[in-house]
């Protein structure tokens, strides 16, 4: 099943490639400036506290070998003051409480260790409290004095968004940096919308080459293809004109002789008379047909038409033993041995069966009008490289002809009859077209000799 593309947009495209890693570092910056906050004013604020801890567990005293805290008020009242946040503390040994409030957590979430201690979130008193636990030694080997410092987290949070606040500058540079990616798109697109427009101008008036050099380097290559579309489309349109001025000029004179002989024909006073005028009327009739299948053939060799042939690998000779048997008539109603010489192993080649029968077929028809009635026509074979041969004992062709008797329209000497001069143009196209190579020379007959032999045989 078949899948449709659909039309894409390349500023879109542009866009989103661009602004996806923009905002993968806008994202990257954001997380990282947040928990770097976060950590800054962790560290601060929880040093703090374990430094109010270990001071308040210097004042532990151990006289009759129980741990005693003896704070004067003022100094509980100096603990407990903050103009923001409330500060909590206790100081325990054994799970007695020596000083301080009751219930203070001695655990919680978000743990941080630090060589005086460790600090951890928790809730007390119906606030979100940041707990900092210092212990000493207590007054036996086995005892602990604890001492927990707990502070609500307000100035902890302002101080995050301060810290954060020092992003929107960098925030403001990514705004920014979008805002210019978006115009850099904009601004390299126009042009482009330009230049296509100008071109679409300029190609309805003219098949011209269009001028490419205000464009961008990265354009030029573009600029190249479709001028050298163009140069396509002219040659193409110039071989269109060329085919039917030749199809015009090639008909004219069969079409007139065809209505000369029908006129004739309509005059003549007896029977015999007519046959004698239709039968010029066949001859001129095959002609005109033969003409049309060459020139046919001429306008499917065109090169923009090539690429859609189909190459399949053929036995030549098999090939050649069809083609041959279409002119057994032809060749016995002039007296002439058509003879096919096969090897006995196929010579396989990669070719469009159709096209090269017409080659073979204008071969053929070429000898079989240039030998003189009673003489001889052979088809051979080569198989290394593969190519075949068509050979006559007609008159020949002079040397300085063997490449001017390959141009359209060049006709030989002694050819009888009527021909259009295609033929060997037509084989030589045809050849090409399969990678082969023509040519002609004198033959073992003592005639011309044509030969096509191809580059290598099919596997």
């Amino acid at each position: 099943m078949s899948t449709v593309r659909r039309a894409w947009w390349l500023q879109r495209d542009l866009l989103v490639w661009l602004m996806l890693p923009l905002l993968a570092v806008v994202a990257a910056t954001g997380a990282v400036g947040t928990f770097t906050a976060q950590r800054l004013t962790d560290k601060a604020f929880d040093r703090w506290l374990l430094d109010t801890a270990r001071s308040v567990a210097a004042q532990v005293r151990f006289p009759d070998g129980h741990a005693h805290l003896d704070l004067p008020a003022a100094t509980e009242a100096v603990l407990g003051y903050d103009e923001i946040d409330q500060v909590y503390f206790s100081v325990s040994e054994a799970g007695q409480l020596l000083a301080g409030q009751h219930g203070i957590p001695h655990t919680g979430t978000r743990h941080a260790s630090y060589r005086a201690g460790e600090a951890f979130d928790a809730f007390y008193a119906g606030h979100a409290v940041r707990v900092a636990a210092a212990r000493i030694p207590g007054a036996s080997e086995d005892s602990k004095v604890l001492v927990l410092v707990a502070e609500t987290t307000r100035k902890r949070q302002r101080a995050q968004n301060e810290v954060l606040m020092m992003l929107v500058p960098v925030g403001a540079l990514l705004l920014a940096a979008a805002a210019a990616i978006g115009f850099a798109v904009r601004r390299t697109l126009n042009p482009l919308e330009a230049i296509a427009a100008r071109w679409n101008e300029r190609s309805h008036a003219s098949l011209q080459p269009i001028a490419a050099d205000d464009m961008p380097r990265e354009l030029m290559p573009f600029a190249t293809a479709l001028n050298d579309l163009l140069a396509r489309i002219r040659a193409m349109l110039t071989r269109e004109q060329q085919f039917a001025a030749t199809v015009a000029h090639q008909l004219r004179t069969p079409l007139a002789g065809l209505q000369l002989g029908v006129t004739r024909a309509a005059e003549a006073g007896d029977l015999e008379s007519s046959r004698q005028v239709l039968g010029e009327l066949g001859n001129t009739v095959q002609r005109t047909a033969r003409m049309v299948q060459q020139l046919l053939a001429l306008g499917r060799l065109d090169p923009e038409v090539r690429g859609n042939l189909s190459f399949v690998p053929t036995d030549l000779a098999a090939l050649a033993h069809d083609v041959g048997s279409t002119f057994l008539e032809f060749a016995a109603s002039r007296s002439i041995t058509l003879e096919l010489d096969a090897p006995a192993e196929p010579v396989m080649v990669r070719l469009q069966p159709e096209l090269f029968s017409e080659a073979l077929g204008n071969l053929l028809d070429n000898a079989l009008r240039y030998t003189q009635e009673g003489g001889a026509v052979l088809i051979g074979f080569d198989t290394s490289p593969p190519s075949i041969r068509v050979s006559d004992n007609g008159p020949g062709v002079p040397k300085e002809l063997y490449e001017a008797v390959f141009e359209r329209f060049v006709r030989g000497q002694h050819v009888a009859g009527e021909g259009s001069g295609l033929g060997l143009a037509i084989v030589r196209d045809i050849a090409a077209l399969h990678g082969a190579t023509v040519t002609l020379s004198q033959g073992a007959l003592g005639g011309a000799c044509v030969t096509i032999r191809f580059a290598q045989a099919e596997v």
